[in-house]
């Protein structure tokens, strides 16, 4: 590979252990580790090594925790591959925030601190509503589109050809569940999920994330950075402010943020991030693309291996 896009985990991807072999092994990843926690206030990384599984899954900590897991894995390779020069980056929602601290868009611990106010306005958003989520495999857009509107959710993930994900009130997504098939939907799967992420109902955490992010510096990223919000690169700090804001209740544009990386000659690309979520994803959008999954020390070094 020799100009890789990086792409970055989004929340649903954490598992326990994640990073673990990285900060015990690489002074690297535990200074960085070390920096994260204390910025939080709290040891992220004992809920990231040993959970429990409640505790990572929480909304206010698996943010931190895949944005801490992502910028550790790029550092690593960064420093066995002293070339290595990503051409672009992108981010499955919370993903999103990690791509722009990774080109350089705000620091280190402006993008943690975000990301941990993120996650905290989206779960008080959840207490506060009665909101759900499902996934429609092997169903139209249009038709989606239609059932979405018909029963009064929003469409929240188009993660890949055939998997659209649609987030609202319960009621409404049990609705739109029970009326899938009449719209040409083959399955209608209800994920486990604490709240209706990218709707309506997280109106009061987007507000909540524009204050923090009028405070926050930002700058043009050093590399194009897709916005999920327009599936197109951002690079003023009032466009990249205005994206990350309207991504809390906006639609996650994740096929056509990759079709126009494709369209600007982009066929390479790193997925830093637990598991290999958006390297399936990439490959049913573009199967033409090469991808190379980092999650723990023997695919990084692994990887190392191919790119050298």
């Amino acid at each position: 590979m020799t100009s890789p896009v990086i792409l970055f985990s989004g929340q649903g991807a954490q598992k326990i252990g994640m990073a673990r072999d990285w900060i015990e092994s690489s002074s690297i990843a535990r200074d960085l580790a070390v920096k994260a926690d204390a910025a939080l206030g709290y040891s992220l990384t004992d809920i990231m090594f040993e959970g429990p599984e409640e505790a990572l899954t929480a909304t206010s900590k698996c943010q931190p925790a895949l944005y801490l897991h992502g910028l550790i894995g790029l550092a690593l390779l960064k420093s066995r591959l002293p070339n290595f020069n990503p051409v672009a980056a992108a981010g499955l929602s919370l993903g999103e925030f990690t791509a722009h601290a990774a080109a350089g868009t705000f620091s280190f611990e402006d993008g943690l601190h975000l990301v941990s106010r993120r996650g905290t306005f989206m779960e008080e958003a959840c207490n506060a509503t009665d909101g759900a989520m499902a996934a429609l495999i092997g169903g139209d857009e249009e038709k989606i589109r239609e059932l979405a509107k018909a029963t009064g959710v929003d469409v929240a993930n188009l993660n890949a050809p055939g998997q659209i994900v649609i987030s609202g009130s319960t009621a409404g997504i049990d609705d739109a569940i029970a009326k899938a098939k009449d719209f040409g939907i083959r399955r209608a799967i209800k994920l486990n999920v604490a709240g209706a992420y990218h709707s309506s109902l997280m109106a009061s955490a987007q507000e909540k994330l524009s204050a923090e992010l009028a405070t926050t510096n930002v700058v043009s990223p050093q590399i194009p950075v897709i916005a999920n919000f327009t599936a197109s690169p951002v690079s003023s700090a009032e466009e990249i402010r205005s994206t990350l804001t309207s991504q809390v209740t906006g639609s996650v544009r994740w096929i056509e943020s990759i079709q126009h990386l494709i369209s600007q000659g982009h066929t390479e690309f790193i997925e830093i991030g637990p598991g290999k979520i958006l390297a399936g994803l990439v490959a049913k959008i573009a199967p033409e693309a090469k991808i190379i999954s980092i999650d723990d020390l023997a695919s990084l070094e692994a990887a190392v291996e191919m790119l050298s």
